[in-house]
Formats: structure tokens, sequence, C-alpha cells
């Protein structure tokens, strides 16, 4: 189905479908993994948060593994650190959702996801679930400002991240000007090389862009462009098991929604 085999992501041409923030929602996961062959992807790249909020934590932790040992990029999330290590960033629907989660997984889904680094270097691009400025520290990438910070703290020429829900491409120019695009869906992006660029790719687990259909993006390193892509599943049936579980009732409302 897509490339094996642990070669650098950009050693030779290829296409490479990027899916963030999957949070157990493995219809989500499943949905972009058969749009993405469609589109003939070579390679996945997950920017984390495989787990938080959604009913399918073990399923989707079973689903990503096979193919991180076959070669595919996979990345720390802050929910993924947070079902490992208690911490007290988390709002209380999410602490919630974590703990839930928490008592789900084998300790082979843990151990999966203590191996994961926060970021991936390869070549010219960067792979991360937050900002390239300090990984560990999550911060969120929701402004010029931010995109700044993220791209003058590494020499990448291209970045991929997640963390935020809501797709946004950042852009570099050579003169230190930033701006920031609002991505089309199905509409090519070109990465030109005397830039840098940041592309926050959304979530396919738990939009918030008022879209529920899982978001991914793929990326052509011959033709350098990047495009977005929406992933239609039942997002009605996902939201009912939340609530059949016991988790936030907030959390499979937003699900409907995409908010």
């Amino acid at each position: 189905m897509f490339r094996t085999g642990h070669e650098s992501a950009q050693s030779i041409t290829m296409r490479i479908a990027l899916i963030s923030d999957i949070h157990a929602n493995a219809p989500a996961l499943e949905a972009c993994l058969a749009a993405a062959h469609r589109l003939a992807a070579d390679r996945l790249a997950f920017l984390g948060d495989f787990v938080g909020y959604g009913p399918d934590p073990e399923d989707v932790i079973n689903r990503v593994r096979p193919l991180v040992e076959a070669g595919a990029i996979a990345v720390l999330g802050n929910h993924d650190l947070a079902v490992l290590k208690a911490t007290r960033d988390m709002n209380a629907t999410a602490a919630q959702a974590l703990a839930w989660t928490r008592a789900q997984l084998s300790d082979a889904s843990k151990s999966f996801l203590a191996d994961l680094p926060f970021e991936i270097r390869s070549e010219d691009t960067l792979f991360v679930h937050a900002d390239a400025a300090n990984p560990a520290a999550w911060h969120y990438v929701t402004d010029v400002a931010a995109a700044r910070a993220s791209l003058s703290a590494c020499s990448a020429m291209v970045t991929f991240c997640g963390h935020v829900h809501v797709p946004a491409v950042y852009c570099l120019s050579s003169a230190g000007k930033m701006t920031a695009h609002a991505p089309v869906q199905g509409t090519s992006i070109p990465l030109l090389p005397q830039r840098k660029w940041l592309a926050v790719i959304g979530s396919a687990g738990q939009p918030r862009d008022g879209n529920p259909a899982a978001s991914f993006a793929t990326y052509d390193t011959a033709l350098r462009t990047l495009t977005y892509h929406r992933a239609p599943y039942d997002v009605e049936s996902v939201s009912q098991r939340m609530r059949a579980l016991g988790l936030p009732d907030s959390l499979a409302e937003r699900l409907l929604k995409g908010r």
C-alpha cells in the first residue's frame, strides 16, 4: 500500500501523506489512509497526538505501529506524552479523557508512544508536533509571530507540524517578510525553494476549523507542492460511541461540529 523501508523521506522522489492529531479516532484514521492510497502516496508521516479525546486509542496504535515499523515517520504529541506522564497542563475535559485513555492502552502501546521522538529531520524537511523553537514546550503556531519563531529556530526549509487542529501555511521570504495562507482543499501550494515554509496540517480525528471531515495533506517532494485534503467518515457513529463509553459529552459534540 505504502512504500516500505527506512530510506530518507526525501532521498528519492515521493508523495508523502501527512496525518496529524488522530486523537484515538480509528474511523478518521482509516478514511485518511484510504484517501492517501487513492492519491498514490508513497510514504506516511504521523505528526503526533495519536491518543486523547477519542474512543479508539488501542486500535489506533495497533494500526499505526506496523506502518511505523515499515518506514512511516512518527513523532510524539503532547497528548501522547500526557498519557504516559500525568501533567497539569491539560484542561479538565482533556484530563478526563486522558485518564480513561490511560486505562485502555496496553503496555506495548505505551512503549510505542514512549519511543517516539519529539522531531524528525530529513534533509531539508522537519517533522514535529508543535513548533521547532522548543518542541517539548508544546507551543501553538497560530499566527505569523509564532511561525517566525519556529522557522527562525531551525535550518529546515519546510516544517510540517500539527497541534493546532486548523490547517494553515506560513511563509518566510528571503527578505524576512512573513505571510500566512489559508489553504484551499484540493489546491496545490508550490513551496518555492528560495523561501522557508511552515505547514500546520490540521487534525484527522478532532478538526476545529468547522469541517468535521478528517484533515490531512500530501507533499510532493519533486514538485515541492503541498495539497490539503478532507476525508469524510461516519462522524455521528464515533460521537455516539464516545458518549456510550463515558467520555465527555463536550468532546463528542465538538466532533460533530468540527469545532
